[in-house]
């Protein structure tokens, strides 16, 4: 008797889009900053006697426990999924009238596991806005038209800043005008490499002051209010990626009620 062995699959890629959660490099502004403390084996010895009572320390080979790890941080930290709850309290004004916003918790699933599309916005200055513009010339450079549900990457300067005293201040935003644009195309899930999908607070308190415009204030959040959605921020490592042609897992942490949720954002190129 003979047995057929099927052929190997081709291996596809993963590529990490994600950056470390992580005490000694800047990701954030200081006072939200994550803080990790971290326990050897030996330190959680007296957990271990605690929870097993009658042990001793000598009863744990080598006298190790386990190691762990206690975390302080926002929703925020590292490499999240912004929920529309961030944005604001209601969402959808101009999609079949305005309702409360979802939480973490209730993003659909659906929106998390889709092809993705990368802008290339590199070569924009820190603090610039993309308009709609801007978003329809580079699909048209890259040769793709949008579908419902496509993840839209923006891929800014800040991606080269990581690591950086400048990271938080670093690359361009994505303006009200530039996200309604992928919105009323069916996008429901965008990311950037950015601090933030909008232009980094300090340059855009500089506009404010300049013009007294406060419309400019979170201009590409507040998209939410009109039509839903998500947001990937702090990604990392987008020059990896091609235009088109990938898909993109970035299922966040199921956190009850909340604003966000940390996510292994992760690009998937089949062979």
């Amino acid at each position: 008797m003979t047995t057929s062995r099927r052929p190997p699959r081709p291996a596809r890629r993963l590529i990490d889009l994600s950056i470390h959660l992580e005490n000694d490099v800047l990701s954030d502004p200081p006072p939200l900053a994550p803080r990790i403390t971290y326990q050897k084996h030996q330190d959680t010895l007296a957990e271990f006697m605690a929870m097993i009572p009658g042990t001793k320390a000598e009863d744990y080979p080598d006298g190790e426990a386990a190691a762990a790890e206690w975390v302080t941080c926002t929703t925020h930290s590292g490499t999240h999924l912004d929920a529309p709850w961030h944005f604001h309290s209601t969402q959808d004004a101009k999609n079949g009238g305005s309702r409360p916003s979802i939480t973490i918790d209730q993003v659909p699933l659906d929106w998390c596991l889709q092809p993705g599309v990368k802008l290339d916005f590199r070569h924009f200055p820190d603090g610039y806005v993309a308009t709609a513009a801007d978003v329809q010339a580079e699909l048209q450079r890259i040769g793709w038209e949008l579908q419902p549900l496509d993840i839209v990457l923006v891929n800014t300067r800040a991606g080269s800043r990581y690591g950086h005293d400048d990271f938080v201040s670093a690359g361009c935003g994505m303006g009200h005008e530039a996200t309604m644009y992928l919105l009323e195309r069916g996008v429901r899930l965008t990311g950037t490499d950015a601090w933030s999908w909008d232009a980094p607070f300090i340059h855009t308190a500089r506009k404010v002051a300049e013009t007294g415009d406060k419309s400019l204030i979170w201009e590409g959040h507040k998209a939410g209010r009109d039509i839903g959605y998500c947001h990937l921020e702090k990604l990392h490592n987008l020059e990896a990626l091609p235009p088109h042609g990938f898909t993109v897992s970035c299922f966040p942490h199921k956190i009850r009620g909340a604003s966000a949720g940390w996510t292994r954002a992760v690009g998937i190129i089949e062979p």
